[in-house]
């Protein structure tokens, strides 16, 4: 008789708001697909009880997880060390348990670049990123190392977005020849002439606001441009439909979950997994 098993390896997703947040259909399905007794929970942590769930992380043995808004930055005290990538960025949106550590990752910008690259080389691109957050800042990252040539950051808020300006022009280009500026956001921005990728890094159109406009001029989007939007929930944003019906080629945000869960994936379980299981779950949730 084989011996018997009841315990399920944990692993989650802590945000605010997260209800919404579709990854565990993913994780689960490849899960069940490649024959893990593994589990993956969605965990609402307010921002001022994070601490105590990464201590209850530690304390129920999880195998690791993942961080979206607004624990990216916020957990890196909390954690034992930091990969050399997660390090660079300042932001962590995947945790993996090695021995006694939690070590911090981060998976979104290695995520997005797989799925650019499944339309265009990066390489010598000009790429204007709307946001300035843990998603902007991973994926700025991670598109310097794959060599585009100059990243805008548009935000809101002029110290966040020139923090990003600074990191991309200082220990990025010790790396790499990148050139970032900055852009502050004010009333609709116009993208510039020349621009190859324009990406919407912010949480504009989340689920519910699914109607949430992103300021920028509709007239500057050039059919030229690939137009990335890093929300999964809905997969078609209303700036996903306006640029696809203005001719772009585009990139929708469950591509980018799907190849961040696929890093995470192996991080946690050392198993890799079919991405076209993990695509198909998404793609049944949002169909019904």
């Amino acid at each position: 008789m084989a011996e018997l098993n009841f315990k399920q390896e944990l692993t989650s997703v802590f945000g605010h708001p997260v209800a919404e947040n579709p990854t565990q259909a993913m994780i689960e399905a490849a899960y069940q697909h490649h024959g893990l007794n593994w589990r993956y929970l969605t965990i609402e942590v307010l921002p001022e009880d994070l601490g105590d769930a990464v201590r209850g992380m530690r304390a129920m043995n999880f195998r690791g997880g993942n961080l979206t808004i607004p624990h990216k930055v916020a957990v890196i005290p909390l954690l034992d060390r930091l990969s050399e990538a997660a390090e660079l960025m300042g932001a962590v949106n995947c945790i993996v348990r090695q021995g006694d550590e939690l070590v911090g990752e981060n998976t979104d910008g290695k995520g997005f670049v797989q799925s650019l690259r499944e339309l265009c080389e990066p390489a010598g691109k000009k790429v204007v990123m709307l946001g300035a957050g843990g998603a902007a800042r991973a994926m700025s990252v991670e598109l310097a190392l794959a060599d585009v040539e100059e990243i805008t950051i548009v935000n809101r808020t002029a110290q966040r977005g020139e923090s990003l300006v600074e990191l991309l022009n200082t220990k990025v280009r010790e790396k790499k020849t990148v050139q970032a500026r900055f852009a502050l956001w004010e009333g609709d921005y116009k993208i510039p002439e020349g621009t190859d990728v324009l990406i919407n890094a912010t949480s504009i159109g989340l689920y519910p606001d699914v109607n949430a406009r992103v300021p920028i001029d509709a007239s500057t989007i050039n059919p030229k441009m690939i137009v990335a939007d890093v929300i999964s929930n809905p997969p078609e944003t209303r700036l996903i439909k306006q640029a696809r019906e203005l001719g772009c080629n585009v990139l929708d945000g469950l591509g980018m979950l799907v190849n961040q869960g696929v890093i995470g994936f192996q991080l946690w379980t050392g198993v890799d997994p079919d991405p076209a299981v993990m695509r198909q779950a998404l793609e049944d949730v949002f169909s019904s």
